[in-house]
């Protein structure tokens, strides 16, 4: 499968699609070191928990499984949380491209015409003082950079440090705790060499995972880094290495506008190298599409009638990533891949059987994806987007079955997926009411079915960490 990012029809190759990046993702990164950190928002109190012991959401849905992603059911029309804020979303507002500062050069004196006795030349005219460069994003490294406009402190165009975003609202930590003994955390080491160096022609280069991001870009490029994927500019550094996005870059936190804006930029930087860089789509990308494209017309859920925008607010929509949507957004959205292997590894978003519903191929449940989000059927993406939030397929005793069904389907030995957080697989409980000094220790991928599946979402929502792993791992 191929993808990419462009303004023209969606038109299926055998060759890698163009990685278009917006002009203001294409700015050097910065940011203003000096400038206190935001403060952490205030976590909304969790509901009672509640554990499921099916294999995962069964048809037909109850009122209490369907309109929330994370087991919070829809809402009845009459209730607040299925109301959106306004009658109509907002339009989107593009951001203006980052142009650099321009100095004035002062005119050079120049002696009267009268004068008939040759005068002693006036000093050369000085140049202007430079104005000071701001320092470049805060890892350790204050490299200058040219002046730009705060707004670009971080790759792709965040918000200035030390701000919260207006209209950011951190939602509900509401997934069940699933309490179990007979999984394992696979620990990875912090500050591995970095990747990717092998000269080009000698087969690909190493193979990464990242986990669900969900906005949060500052952490995002501290794990890349960490990795030694990109470098103290946030530029690609990896050479021939592969990294692959589970889905789930926006929603929940500050800048998911921002995080998809890097991921395009590193696309085209880490393809320039001999690498590349590519995601898959997850049920919040569908949500977000459906949400710009169709608000508040309603659709057939299953359980009543719904709206992709209730959805999206419900779900941890952001007023900021709305306002910042572009088409060159939808349309990378839009071309991402459900399924992908690499090497001996089975890469889905969402940890459920769904993807079996839209083909017998890695090839046609991409292609038949596509299809329906290309025909703008609002009931139609829906009802993707409703099979793609289903979880826990591969937990308690059928999910080996469930794992193997799809690696017997679309091959490989293990599979990998986001979607479902460690901590609540883990039966563990974050820093949510303050008494803790610490939120959930997760200190690698999830490692279960019988070694056969492999967590990725450590859980960054709650204070977890966000995972950049390298495959395959030793467990």
């Amino acid at each position: 499968m191929t993808q990419g990012a462009g303004q023209e029809p969606v038109v299926r190759t055998a060759t890698l699609r163009d990685f278009r990046v917006p002009p203001y993702a294409r700015v050097p990164v910065q940011s203003h070191a000096a400038e206190p950190a935001g403060p952490e928002p205030l976590p909304a109190p969790a509901p009672a928990e509640h554990v499921h012991g099916h294999a995962e959401h069964p048809e037909p849905y109850s009122a209490t499984d369907e309109y929330r992603d994370e087991y919070q059911g829809e809402q009845p029309a009459t209730h607040p949380a299925a109301r959106p804020a306004a009658a109509e979303p907002p339009p989107p507002v593009a951001p203006s491209p980052v142009e650099a500062v321009p100095m004035p050069t002062p005119a050079p004196v120049r002696p009267p015409a009268a004068e008939a006795v040759p005068q002693t030349p006036p000093p050369p005219p000085q140049a202007p003082a430079p104005m000071p460069a701001d320092p470049t994003l805060h890892l350790g490294h204050r490299a200058t950079a040219p002046p730009y406009p705060a707004a670009s402190g971080h790759p792709g165009n965040v918000f200035p440090e030390g701000e919260v975003p207006e209209g950011y609202t951190p939602t509900e930590r509401d997934l069940p705790v699933i309490n179990r003994g007979d999984t394992v955390q696979v620990q990875v080491s912090p500050a591995p060499a970095p990747a990717g160096e092998a000269p080009a022609g000698e087969g690909p280069g190493p193979l990464y995972v990242v986990g669900d991001v969900h906005g949060y870009l500052d952490e995002l490029v501290a794990a890349l880094r960490a990795q030694g994927l990109v470098d103290e500019n946030g530029g690609w550094a990896a050479g021939n290495a592969r990294l692959w996005f589970l889905g789930d870059f926006t929603d929940r936190g500050p800048d998911g506008i921002g995080v998809i804006d890097l991921v395009m930029r590193l696309s085209a930087e880490a393809a320039a190298a001999g690498g590349y860089c590519k995601a898959l789509m997850g049920n919040h990308e569908l949500l977000l599409i459906g949400a710009k494209r169709f608000g508040d017309t309603p659709v057939n859920s299953g359980a009543g009638t719904a709206t992709f925008q209730a959805a999206w607010l419900l779900n941890g929509g952001q007023k900021q990533d709305m306002d910042r949507l572009q088409d060159v957004h939808l349309q990378w959205m839009s071309r991402l891949d459900a399924v992908v292997r690499e090497d001996d590894h089975l890469l889905v978003h969402s940890d459920t059987t769904a993807y079996l519903e839209y083909g017998e191929t890695i090839e046609d449940v991409n292609d038949t994806v596509h299809e329906i989000l290309n025909r703008n059927d609002a009931d139609e993406v829906w009802d993707v987007f409703r099979k793609f939030t289903k979880r826990f397929a591969f937990r308690d005793d059928g999910g080996p079955q469930a794992v193997q069904e799809l690696l017997s389907t679309y091959g490989g030995s293990r599979i990998v997926h986001g979607h479902s957080p460690i901590p609540y697989l883990l039966g563990q409980v974050g820093a949510e009411d303050g008494e803790d000094d610490g939120g959930p220790v997760v200190d690698g991928p999830h490692v279960y079915a019988d070694g056969l599946a492999i967590a990725m979402d450590g859980g960054v929502t709650m204070a977890g960490k966000l995972l950049v792993v390298q495959l395959p791992l030793d467990a």
